[in-house]
């Protein structure tokens, strides 16, 4: 059972001594992450920011990453209606160890990516997120286009300090769910418009030291519900969760948080999913839609994931025990494992 632990008062993320002051939980991003107090060798520094932004049947994703010894810009344009498909293209970079410089903090800063073929950049300012891409030759010889205005107001977030059993290895993670999404993606001649008022995007931002050898569960979606805004963050395998995990709903702006949920995943991965949760409150039935499936093997590096779109109908619980009732609400989970 974990415990929780809210982290309130702002402070340095890491000692002199390259470990977590203070694990646990926050609503924002009151630990201050640095860099040059990172203990390990460059190479086994991880950094990204990572977008995923869903309209009606459609969605992108998007990733700029410095994970030490590899770098991975990634962009993904999928299509969730009665014919779904998916394509991600990705630029690997060798050893680039910092040169990206993305920002030490998610609430401002330019976190960009540019070479001959892909020209990528996430802006935070003014409570707002702004996406922009051009990937030259994305798929069949054809580009991608794109321009997202996402919608932060003054509004909570999970955000989570995690250590591992290993020494100056640590996890500082935040989730931003239920920003509202407007603009456009591009694509062989279609035109993909996101509506503010049915679709959202989500942040994943991480900056840490992993271990080499992890397989973690992640799942979120956001929709509105009752005429309010409604998202979860939910997933587990990175780190010792001891001090808090990283699951949470978000309602009207507000985090409420979980305690532990486990994923219940098929032998065959596009059968039905089951959610559990030790505190009854994320009783979940997901019917899969579309695996992203993508492997990689360099034997020294592997990476084989599956992040399934489908959709998601059950129950969960706010703080002060009102029950949102989910139907359909189109979201994803997934199941990645990694050696890097």
């Amino acid at each position: 059972m974990a415990r929780n632990h809210e982290v309130t008062e702002m402070h340095p993320l890491l000692d002199a001594q390259g470990e977590l002051v203070e694990p646990g939980w926050s609503r924002r991003q009151v630990q201050i992450y640095e860099r040059k107090m990172i203990k390990a060798p460059k190479w086994r520094i991880k950094e990204w920011d990572y977008y995923l932004v869903m309209g009606q049947g459609f969605a992108g994703a998007f990733t700029i990453s410095d994970d030490g010894y590899i770098g991975l810009q990634s962009v993904s344009l999928l299509k969730l209606d009665d014919m779904p498909w998916e394509h991600t293209e990705t630029v690997l970079n060798t050893f680039p160890m910092g040169r990206l410089r993305l920002p030490e903090s998610s609430e401002r800063g330019a976190t960009k990516y540019h070479d001959k073929r892909l020209n990528m950049k996430f802006n935070a300012v003014n409570g707002k997120r702004r996406i922009t891409c051009r990937f030259e030759n994305f798929c069949e010889g054809k580009p991608f286009t794109c321009d997202i205005t996402l919608e932060q107001p003054d509004m909570e977030s999970m955000v989570i300090a995690t250590p591992w059993d290993k020494k100056h290895a640590f996890y500082y993670n935040q989730k931003i769910n239920t920003m509202r999404a407007s603009g456009y993606m591009e694509f062989n001649g279609k035109k993909y418009i996101f509506n503010p008022e049915t679709d959202f995007g989500t942040l994943d931002w991480g900056r840490g030291v992993w271990t080499y050898d992890n397989t973690w569960l992640w799942g979120s979606g956001n929709a509105d519900i009752n005429g309010k805004s409604f998202g979860f963050n939910i997933g587990y395998g990175f780190g010792n969760t001891e001090a808090a995990t990283e699951n949470a709903i978000f309602y009207d702006g507000k985090v409420h948080k979980l305690d532990d949920v486990e994923f219940h995943i098929p032998e065959n991965i596009m059968d039905a999913w089951t959610f559990t949760s030790s505190d009854g409150r994320f009783e979940m039935e997901f019917t899969p839609v579309l695996d992203r499936a993508a492997n990689i093997d360099f034997k020294v590096l592997v990476s084989d994931q599956h992040q399934v779109f489908g959709k998601m109908t059950g129950k969960a619980v706010l703080d002060d025990g009102t029950v949102i009732e989910v139907k359909d609400m189109m979201c994803f989970a997934e199941k990645v494992h990694n050696k890097y």
